[in-house]
């Protein structure tokens, strides 16, 4: 999403040292971390929100859910184009910002984990629990799918999940996309949809699902997988920003199919779901009933490859983030311990997630065991309240925290001046960051 034109020289050229190296270019054969993204980004809970979106609203939403794609390319370009352009990641970003951030991630990491670990086992456990309804039971099917993603992560590299990643994607793709059509989609009343309104009551919603599609902290993880495929330097910038906007594509299309499948097959109809990711085993039931057992068992199918997926995403992406917070700061304990200041030498960090190091380190696997064990426990204690408050309120600064310190590491001597925000990288995140500041507020309100 930037609109810098510079190309880092001068009148007078630049010493060789300064040079940019030659931009590669863009081709859809190097896509792939825009993939994992988009099958991770978009969870069970965005379809949720998005269909009900539809139910209550029909199609007047819709180009509030584009709105939301595109913020979310604003996003994750800043990210991409942090690690391509520096050579550093996005913790060691953080880390440059003071010590503040370290706390924070710290705490986000550790509890969001916690409470996100039994929240995806449990969500890609339920559209198995409806498909065998005489099966095992909801908690074994949770513990079994947290279980096969962490054996999937562990004993994978990066090309291994990008190519599973794929295959979820192409599922997802190929399911939503069937059922949307299926529904007969009115198609005036869609491209009406497209022209900005706001029904009675509907503002911080619109907000929510501006800022909901896609919007967690895959976000963030973004510039990890892109390290993990290879691009290092900006001279991966151009096949990046392809790669992302395919990312956002792709999301969008899941996006506007859920809007469509909740404003013809619930809002005309006057169909309520329950409340959560059970209103899409809901929604297959309603499916079986219009249009036979085929299409509301590929519909639970396409449901179970969007939790999983997620599932999948979040073991290696934020497990990848962690293994970077921790190493950073170890690596910064041990400059300190031999004297050389406050802040060690960060280089080869990217180079390791490159190379596949960073997966095959021990913070990388204990964050695994810490995403897989541990949350069995809620699955059968009901989470406690206290938790759920902290985990809630720590992740609704996420987004917001994203946002602005990419403004701030984007705007400074931090990034190459060739790559540095324009006016349109600015603009678009500082408006998201307003934005995540105004639902932050509202979850926090509605927390307590």
């Amino acid at each position: 999403m930037s609109d810098s034109t510079s190309t880092g020289k001068g009148n007078g050229g630049v010493t060789p040292e300064l040079a940019e190296p030659a931009l590669r270019k863009a081709s859809w054969k190097y896509v792939g971390p825009g993939i994992v993204v988009a099958a991770t980004g978009v969870g069970a809970g965005d379809l949720v929100a998005t269909l009900i979106a539809g139910s209550r609203f029909g199609y007047t939403l819709l180009w509030a859910a584009i709105i939301g794609c595109i913020v979310k390319i604003s996003l994750a370009e800043a990210t991409g184009r942090w690690h391509l352009a520096t050579g550093k990641t996005l913790f060691e970003g953080w880390r440059s910002l003071g010590q503040w951030t370290s706390v924070y991630f710290a705490g986000y990491v550790v509890i969001w984990g916690f409470v996100y670990g039994a929240t995806a086992m449990t969500t890609s456990a339920l559209p198995l629990d409806a498909l065998f309804p005489s099966g095992p039971g909801l908690q074994f099917w949770a513990i079994l799918c947290g279980v096969l993603g962490l054996i999937f992560v562990w004993f994978n590299r990066y090309a291994a999940f990008e190519k599973f990643m794929t295959v979820v994607i192409g599922m997802k793709f190929l399911v939503v996309v069937y059922v949307a059509i299926r529904v007969a989609p009115d198609l005036g009343n869609a491209l009406a949809g497209l022209v900005p309104t706001l029904p009675d009551g509907s503002i911080l919603y619109t907000l929510g699902l501006i800022g909901g599609v896609g919007g967690t902290i895959t976000m963030a993880a973004y510039g990890y997988w892109v390290n993990s495929k290879g691009w290092t330097d900006a001279s991966w910038m151009k096949v990046m920003r392809l790669d992302n906007r395919v990312a956002y594509i792709t999301t969008g299309v899941f996006v506007v199919a859920m809007l469509i499948i909740g404003a013809e097959l619930l809002h005309s109809s006057g169909i309520a779901l329950g409340k959560g990711e059970e209103g899409l085993v809901d929604l297959g039931g309603v499916l079986e009933d219009k249009f036979g057992v085929v299409t509301a068992k590929l519909f639970l199918i396409g449901f179970f490859a969007t939790s999983f997926g997620a599932l999948v995403g979040v073991w290696h992406g934020v497990s990848l983030m962690f293994a970077d917070f921790v190493e950073r700061i170890q690596r910064e304990r041990k400059a300190k311990a031999a004297g050389e200041g406050a802040v060690a030498d960060a280089g080869g960090m990217v180079e390791e997630v490159a190379t596949g190091k960073r997966e095959k380190s021990l913070p990388f696997r204990a964050y695994l065991l810490w995403l897989t064990f541990p949350p069995i426990a809620l699955l059968w204690s009901g989470e406690p309240f206290g938790l759920v408050v902290l985990y809630g309120v720590l992740g609704a600064f996420f987004m917001p925290f994203l946002a602005l310190t990419l403004l701030w590491l984007l705007n400074t001597s931090r990034t190459p001046a060739a790559w540095r925000n324009g006016w349109l990288s600015n603009l678009m995140l500082a408006l998201a960051g307003l934005m995540f500041v105004v639902l932050c507020v509202k979850q926090v309100v509605d927390l307590f």
